[in-house]
């Protein structure tokens, strides 16, 4: 099993940054489930607004517009697991993910271009390939800081050849030993995930259920969307028993308000509705409290992932996380 770190468990470990009292917390809550009535979350999945509808929301076909009771919400979250692993192919290498504790460190992508080196003081910048993904594998096999493995970079050799994303998920699953988390899964081809997790099982598709050995991330689009792909990827992980990231890009004063609370509340109700969809489909379905959520510069009107804000906010969310016992899963260097 990975050993993660517990940030400031003594006074030189680390810092904890507090940025909301628990009083803050529940008022983002309540803010959240005044949105989930008015004006409610644009579904634009027909069969996630079927199974929003079986459950008891609001829903309106003319507009998309899904409308999720307060009550629908406390239940999704009682149901969904504070804790759960996340296998990889070398046992030793499964990860303990828990709502509050552990850090765990992860790298992030998905890039589309690698830097080469051709000589000192010589780079060359070139399409990211599937070589590069075997070959960043590798590294985040080899080394332990890392405790599983996101995808790095994007198959641009196979782009528009139908098949990216499969490679981009069978090549990292032979290439590491840990954990494999794809961030950019495609809701159409979850079955050939699936299948590749079946494989690597004997073709027992109830052991690859009780032992995942790849999750899924998938993006609300903000402000307040659950696009067809993130609903295909959030309904076929729950049933599939692959854990999924929901994972938040609101853009603070872009897609979201630009005060922090009240980007916050858009990000939540993002977060919030796909975790209910997730445990309207497979009750105890394992989710991740996700967040990429930053700034937006106002000026080259870019998301700067790397801007003081996003340090900021992902602090708040990782207290969200916490507030609603869910293991958190945030974006920064």
């Amino acid at each position: 099993m990975v050993e993660g770190m517990y940030p400031a468990r003594f006074p030189l470990d680390g810092i904890q940054l507090e940025l909301f009292s628990d009083d803050d917390m529940r008022a983002i809550h309540y803010a959240s489930m005044e949105v989930f009535l008015n004006p409610g979350i644009q579904v634009s999945d027909p069969e996630a607004r079927a199974i929003f509808k079986e459950a008891g929301c609001e829903v309106d076909e003319k507009t998309q517009v899904v409308k999720i009771p307060e009550f629908l919400v406390n239940r999704s979250l009682m149901d969904a697991p504070s804790r759960f692993l996340l296998y990889g192919r070398d046992k030793k290498k499964t990860v303990d993910m828990e709502h509050k504790g552990k850090v765990h460190y992860i790298p992030f992508g998905t890039g589309v271009k690698m830097c080469n080196y051709i000589s000192p003081g010589k780079y060359e910048t070139v399409d990211s390939v599937d070589q590069d993904i075997a070959d960043t594998a590798k590294v985040c096999d080899y080394l332990d800081e890392f405790s599983y493995m996101s995808l790095t970079v994007s198959a641009r050799d196979w782009a528009g050849k139908g098949a990216q994303d499969v490679h981009e998920t069978l090549t990292p699953l032979a290439g590491t030993s840990k954990h494999f988390h794809h961030i950019d899964p495609v809701g159409e081809n979850v079955e050939y995930y699936k299948g590749i997790v079946d494989a690597y099982y004997g073709g027992d598709s109830e052991e690859a259920r009780k032992k995942p050995i790849m999750s899924m991330l998938l993006c609300p689009t903000s402000p307040l969307e659950l696009s067809v792909n993130a609903c295909q990827v959030i309904i076929k992980g729950a049933r599939f028993g692959m854990p999924v990231n929901v994972l938040s890009m609101a853009m603070s004063g872009g897609s979201s308000p630009v005060f922090r609370a009240g980007t916050l509340v858009t990000h939540n109700a993002e977060i919030l509705a796909g975790i209910v969809l997730a445990q309207l489909v497979q009750p105890g379905a394992s989710v991740f409290y996700g967040s990429s959520t930053t700034t937006f510069d106002l000026r080259k009107g870019t998301a700067p992932v790397g801007a003081p804000e996003l340090g900021l906010i992902s602090a708040a969310v990782g207290k969200m996380g916490q507030y609603y016992g869910l293991p958190s899963y945030v974006a920064g260097t």
